[in-house]
């Protein structure tokens, strides 16, 4: 078969399947987005395996294969991006957040889930991971300077975000967040 003919056949079975695995990915994911996520992923496993994608209503049911497993792996990736958010929470918690008078540490996780995923990510790379900003440069593909700059804005973010959170600890808990590990 040529491109061509590949590229045409390919077009008719998206057309025609387009739908169905739409609604297969939204009635199964979280968010519209995770399931735009899922349904994209299998028509580029579609595309990249067109020679052995069957004709007709086997093809439809083959992709419905191809985004059971997408979906899987999917499910995979957020439970582990999850159990890591919660690690860090818990880490976080665990170094920097002061006693609450009832006994109770909280407010961390929050001020986590008001940062961008950038910050998130310099902060678990910094605090969970041990790195230090030279380090932080090479997992970013950065300069050290950069990376030290930005990682001294993530932790003035995660301040002013633990302050609004929780005003009367703010300080004390994030001063070593913000201190730590800067050289």
């Amino acid at each position: 078969m040529s491109e061509q003919d590949d590229r045409s056949r390919f077009e008719a079975v998206y057309r025609r399947t387009y739908e169905q695995i739409l609604g297969y990915a939204v009635r199964r994911c979280s968010s519209p987005e995770d399931a735009a996520d899922v349904v994209a992923e299998t028509y580029v496993i579609a595309w990249r395996r067109m020679t052995e994608l069957p004709d007709g209503d086997a093809g439809r049911l083959w992709l419905y294969g191809v985004a059971r497993r997408v979906l899987a792996n999917h499910r995979r990736s957020e439970r582990r991006r999850l159990t890591r958010h919660t690690e860090l929470t818990d880490e976080i918690e665990k170094l920097y957040a002061t006693p609450s008078p009832h006994g109770e540490q909280h407010g961390v996780d929050d001020a986590l889930d008001l940062l961008a995923d950038s910050d998130r990510e310099l902060l678990a790379l910094a605090l969970w991971e041990g790195l230090d900003p030279g380090e932080i440069a090479t997992v970013l593909g950065c300069s050290r300077n950069a990376a030290r700059i930005r990682l001294h804005r993530a932790r003035r973010r995660f301040a002013k975000a633990l302050e609004r959170i929780r005003p009367s600890a703010a300080g004390s808990a994030a001063r070593p967040l913000i201190e730590k590990r800067s050289g």
